[in-house]
């Protein structure tokens, strides 16, 4: 350097030819290094139009841009490549990579299935049953189900804390828990052993064969989920009577399923985008919720001319006595017990914080809309 000071167009020169070349060797890297996008075919168990499956999609779409599409997601719906309640089978097996359902819908496996939804209630609300499952020891507990008691092949994650599920739609008002003797209803998961126990006659549909099998008469009253979906099964068209709060189904979430060899044979970050974009769904799905769910009750008052009401206190609790009367037996269980225990131990706790703390939210509402309720 000291011999043969550079000059400064041929220093330039050299600057640009080298960059040119850094340049070339930049642009060429991700032809070799590029890797096609990783593409998991999901399949739900909901309608194409019911409002799980915007939800789903809400989901995938939170995965695809927080991996760059890396990561795409091809949404079914039910029965496309499989039954409603056959997604969990078709994950285990790899006839799909991954599935949006929830665990009621294979409770016929293992009971305590229904723990992890539709269980009994001490109290807890949905979120607080998904502070549960993330901090209660839930997901290790559904892990142990699924894995280790089951043998499945699959990684399950859940979220989305939906709002307690109505009683459902019927005929008449329902004013009295005599009136559920006999009666020909459609629920699922524990839910079903439950109104049994209250002297229904219970049949498990999927979603999309509800409202035909009211139209047939072979079930005359049922529950699914929400206003929302309700109407969009057309509930309003065979059914007046909507009837809002209950005791069997107080808490549930969505679940995420994957196929476990194909999830984790995916990179790190890959695995952690698919296991966090299921907590950032869940407040998606919970926005959207608040939103329809609550704009499609108006219309079904008035629009469609539904009477909504609220059961009363006497319906719930009868449920509560009916949950006393079916857990004994399924508490012989050792599994089975030790996750309503957990629960138990987690409602007493959580819940006498949450209930002394809040404010009536009732008497504020009546307090400006005093006409409403």
């Amino acid at each position: 350097m000291t011999e043969k000071p550079i000059s400064r167009r041929r220093f330039l020169k050299s600057s640009a030819l080298g960059g040119t070349a850094a340049v070339g060797a930049t642009l060429a890297a991700p032809a070799v290094l590029a890797q096609a996008p990783v593409t998991l075919k999901m399949q739900s168990s909901w309608p194409a139009s019911d409002i799980f499956q915007e939800m789903a999609a809400q989901y995938v779409q939170r995965v695809q841009e927080m991996s760059n599409n890396r990561i795409k997601i091809d949404l079914l719906p039910a029965g496309a490549v499989v039954g409603a309640f056959q997604v969990q089978d078709a994950c285990h097996d790899g006839t799909i990579d991954a599935a949006h359902t929830v665990p009621v819908y294979w409770y016929g496996k293992n009971k305590a299935a229904s723990l992890f939804g539709t269980g009994p209630v001490f109290g807890g609300d949905a979120n607080q049953m998904i502070a549960w499952l993330y901090h209660g020891g839930g997901q290790e507990f559904y892990r142990e189900l699924t894995q280790d008691i089951l043998g499945l092949n699959i990684v399950g994650f859940l979220s989305f804390g939906m709002p307690a599920q109505p009683l459902g739609w019927f005929k008449g008002e329902i004013t009295d828990a005599a009136q559920l003797q006999g009666l020909k209803y459609r629920t699922v998961g524990l839910a079903a052993d439950l109104f049994q126990s209250m002297g229904a006659a219970v049949s498990q549909l999927p979603g999309g064969e509800i409202v035909p099998a009211m139209e047939r008469g072979v079930i005359d009253g049922f529950e699914f989920n929400n206003p929302t979906s309700d109407m969009r099964f057309g509930a309003q068209d065979v059914a007046k009577n909507y009837m809002l709060a209950s005791y069997h189904q107080a808490s549930e979430s969505f679940e995420y399923i994957f196929n476990r060899d194909t999830f984790e044979g995916l990179d790190p970050d890959l695995q952690a985008i698919l296991k966090y974009g299921v907590e950032a769904a869940h407040l998606a799905n919970y926005s959207l919720a608040m939103q329809q769910y609550s704009a499609d009750l108006q219309k079904l008052q008035t629009e469609s001319g539904v009477n909504v009401k609220r059961t009363p206190d006497s319906v719930l609790k009868a449920q509560l006595e009916a949950w006393d009367k079916i857990l004994p037996p399924l508490m012989e269980d050792p599994y089975f017990k030790k996750v309503v225990d957990s629960q138990k131990a987690w409602c007493e706790r959580v819940v006498y914080y949450s209930l002394l703390n809040a404010p009536d939210y009732q008497l504020a509402y009546q307090h400006y809309f005093p006409d409403k309720i």
